[in-house]
This record gives C-alpha cells, sequence and structure tokens, in this order.
C-alpha cells in the first residue's frame, strides 16, 4: 500500500498567514472598538454621522462630559461646523432649522453673544434668521423680543410704530403683528384653507371663489329666512346653543349666517345707494374681508326685543355662548384690535375649546390667533 506523504507549507508562506492572521485580528479588534465607540455616543442620542465626526475630531470625551446636545448633534453633522465655535453651539438652544449652524456662525461673526442668538434664532424661520444675520448687530434685542410671539422680519416695524404711536412693546408687537400698523385693506394677506380659528378682517380676505367645506342650509326653525346657510360645525354648535337657551326661557334667532362673495358686492352697493359711500368705508367690510364668507359667523337676534344688545338673550348669549363654542366677535372694548365697529350680535364660532380661552383672558380672536397660530 502506497503511503500519500502530507505536504507542508513552505516556511514563507506559514508565515504570511500568520501576518494575516494577526492583521486579521487587529482589524476586528478595531472595529469592534469602533462600533463601542459609536454606540457609546449614539446611546446619548447622537446620531451615526455626527458620532463619525466626533470620532475622528478625537472630541468623544469632551461630548460625553456634556452629554445629549441637540445643537452639538447638528453641529457635527454639519458641512458648516467651525471647531472654534463648538463651546458655543453647546450652548444655543436647537431649532429644526435647515442652515442652524450655518446662521449661528454668521452671527457669531457680527458679535452677538449665545444668549442673543438664543433669542433670534427662536423669532424666526430658517430664513428670516438669514436675513437677520446680515444685518449690523441690534443692541437691545430683549427690547422687542422679549414678547413670546414677536417675529425676526417685523422688527423695523416695531420700530417705527413704537416711537411713532408710544406704545410699550407688548401692545407694538400684536398691532405690528396683526398689520394695524398699515392702512386697512393694503397688503392683505390672502386666507386660503378653512379652519375654524381662521382670522379674516381689514388685513385677511378671501378670495372670489372661497366658500366653506362643510355648507348646509339652515333648518326655518333656527333661521329667521329659509335661504341662509352656513358651516355644518357651526350649525350643529348653533343648535345645542339655542335649545339650551331655550330651556332656560330665551329665544335666540339666526337673521343672518354665509354671505358669499357676491352677496358682499351686492350688499355694499345697497349700503352705498342707501347711506353714501363714508358710511360704507366706516361700518361694512369690502367683499372678500367680511367674517360671513367663512360661514362660522352669524348674526343672531332675539325673538322677544327688537334692539338684541338691550335683550335678555344677549345677556345670556355673554354668560354662555363660549360654552358652546362662539365668542362675540366686535366689543366696543376692542375696537382698536378688530378694526370693526361694536356689533352685540355678530357670533363667530371657533370651537368651545378656542372660545373658552377668549372668553376667560378677556381677549380678541386677533390676540388669540397672534399669539398661538401665527408663527
Amino acid at each position: 500500500m502506497k503511503v500519500v506523504k502530507k505536504k507542508k507549507l513552505k516556511p514563507i508562506y506559514s508565515k504570511i498567514l500568520k501576518i494575516l492572521g494577526i492583521i486579521l485580528l487587529i482589524s476586528l479588534g478595531l472595529f469592534l472598538f469602533y462600533i463601542k465607540q459609536i454606540n457609546d455616543l449614539t446611546r446619548l442620542g447622537y446620531s451615526k454621522e455626527a458620532s463619525r465626526k466626533i470620532l475622528f475630531s478625537f472630541k468623544k470625551d469632551y461630548v460625553l462630559s456634556i452629554g445629549e446636545n441637540k445643537t452639538l448633534n447638528a453641529a457635527f453633522e454639519s458641512k458648516d461646523y467651525i471647531e472654534d465655535n463648538l463651546e458655543f453651539y453647546r450652548k444655543i438652544k436647537y431649532v429644526n432649522h435647515k442652515h442652524l449652524i450655518r446662521n449661528i456662525n454668521k452671527l457669531l461673526t457680527v458679535g452677538y453673544n449665545p444668549n442673543d442668538i438664543n433669542i433670534i434664532i427662536t423669532h424666526g424661520s430658517d430664513e428670516a434668521v438669514e436675513r437677520f444675520s446680515k444685518r449690523e448687530k441690534i443692541k437691545y434685542l430683549e427690547e422687542f423680543f422679549s414678547v413670546s410671539y414677536a417675529k425676526l422680519d417685523n422688527y423695523d416695524r416695531y420700530v417705527k410704530y413704537s416711537m411713532d404711536t408710544g406704545e410699550d412693546e407688548e401692545l407694538t408687537v400684536l398691532y405690528v403683528n396683526l398689520d394695524l400698523d398699515l392702512n386697512d385693506y393694503e397688503n392683505s394677506v390672502l386666507v386660503s384653507d378653512f379652519s375654524l380659528t381662521m382670522l379674516v378682517n381689514k388685513h385677511r380676505y378671501l378670495s372670489e371663489e372661497f366658500e366653506p367645506d362643510d355648507l348646509v342650509k339652515i333648518d326655518s326653525k333656527y333661521a329667521s329666512s329659509n335661504d341662509l346657510y352656513c358651516s355644518r360645525l357651526a350649525l350643529n354648535a348653533y343648535k345645542k346653543m339655542s335649545e339650551a337657551a331655550a330651556k332656560e326661557g330665551y329665544s335666540i334667532i339666526i337673521n343672518s349666517a354665509y354671505r358669499s362673495y357676491q352677496d358682499q358686492v351686492d350688499l355694499s352697493d345697497l349700503y352705498l345707494k342707501t347711506y353714501g359711500e363714508k358710511y360704507v368705508e366706516k361700518f361694512v367690510a369690502k367683499p372678500g374681508y367680511s367674517e360671513h364668507q367663512t360661514g362660522l359667523a352669524f348674526d343672531i337676534g332675539s325673538l322677544n326685543s327688537n334692539v338684541f344688545a338691550n335683550s335678555k338673550e344677549y345677556g345670556w348669549m355673554k354668560d354662555n355662548a363660549y360654552k358652546y363654542g362662539f365668542i362675540e366677535r366686535f366689543t366696543k372694548k376692542y375696537e382698536g384690535i378688530t378694526g370693526f365697529r361694536s356689533e352685540p350680535w355678530h357670533y363667530r364660532y371657533v370651537g368651545v375649546d378656542v372660545a373658552t380661552e377668549i372668553h376667560d383672558n378677556d381677549m380678541t380672536l386677533e390676540e388669540y390667533y397672534v399669539i398661538n397660530l401665527d408663527k
């Protein structure tokens, strides 16, 4: 029987295999070490992209000493990262802006400190902050931006309005954000989307084509004529309110509801022929600027009195309307904000939560909109 001899590797090949094995083990060890380092950072909340940059810039210990920091994460992810600004980044609040780090760098160059930058980036969009970073440094940012809903883009208007009127910072910001520093019906904002909190006034208008999403006819039981329409949501709430009032001995009725753009044109023409141009300019909203076009506004009357403001129903409405989602829209006290004269009969549906907040805080829909919705 023939014995097969095993071939032995030449010494040179054996050495090569050993070296390759050692390299493989070292590579595996380094890879596992790298993965652990990345995991240490991702567990803190840093992205993999940021974690890699942290490691390769030898900033891991620094980052671990700070802990989770969204602005630092954004900085290490950004191509605009500047190492000399690292200590500033960690002191600045994170906002979800596309060019956050680039804008921070610019603002630091202008001479703003982290506290200033926190004020700036929380009062404007990414684009607004970029525009603001191109202007000379403003010394007293807190003058207007202490008001939470102040806008960067309105800064110059705030300064002018305050100087012209002597109003304090909060009222200045409110009035300018409502465009009350501009002439009525000029540079108005188009309102396109239907919502319970949509704001329509002398500075915010609806197109000729606008119509509520849920327009329905009002049953003659609740209206003074059988050809009135409104938002279904508003009507359902009104029915509950009307029935509650009736149980307590009060009788309310809808005298006017949805009016189309053309309806407002016809109404304006009628008043123009009857009372003249000055009356129309002062008391009648231009077509597109009437809240009735939203389908959420009602002119409410009393079945017990010809003058609603003198009726017991008006007293009941003032005390109870908000419980059903309605607000008295144009009051004497706030004519300067709403832009319309007092109309005790004009009620607007905004939903129970919003109506309650407006009632409890004695405010207008304009104020609610600016503070809570106009971002």
